[in-house]
């Protein structure tokens, strides 16, 4: 297979004969091999493995994102990746960076929610005037 991590601004790494991959999906763990159906997944925040001809594994951490196969391109796209070979490290930079996002993102919309229920009622008190 050949396998392209891709984030919003760059192509964080390009591999081919990728013989197994293995993602974090919503649905749990998910493993592709090369004549797996074609298929798509929303991904979360784990780690990704994906193994080359020669056995070697490799991991990177990556942010909620998708994946999507189609015949033997993989294409994953994330908005951040981190690659490395320790898991231990991965796995905390996982909770540290990615999962800390999600709750600063999650205040920024409470907070978006807000200005926009005032933003509402402001405009039908003046329309109603």
């Amino acid at each position: 297979m050949h396998l392209k991590i891709l984030l919003p601004f760059e192509i964080f790494a390009e591999r081919s004969a990728v013989s197994r991959i293995v993602a974090e999906t919503l649905q749990g763990s998910m493993g592709i091999l090369p004549r797996r159906l074609d298929c798509v997944a929303a991904l979360v925040p784990g780690i990704l493995l994906f193994e080359d001809g020669d056995g070697g594994e490799t991991y990177v951490a990556v942010d909620e994102g998708v994946l999507v196969k189609k015949g033997s391109q993989v294409l994953v796209s994330v908005r951040n990746a981190i690659g490395g070979d320790d898991l231990g490290l991965l796995r905390e930079a996982i909770d540290r960076e990615f999962r800390n996002l999600d709750d600063e993102a999650r205040s920024v919309r409470q907070v978006l929610a807000k200005m926009e229920s005032m933003f509402i009622r402001r405009f039908v008190r003046y329309q109603h005037g």
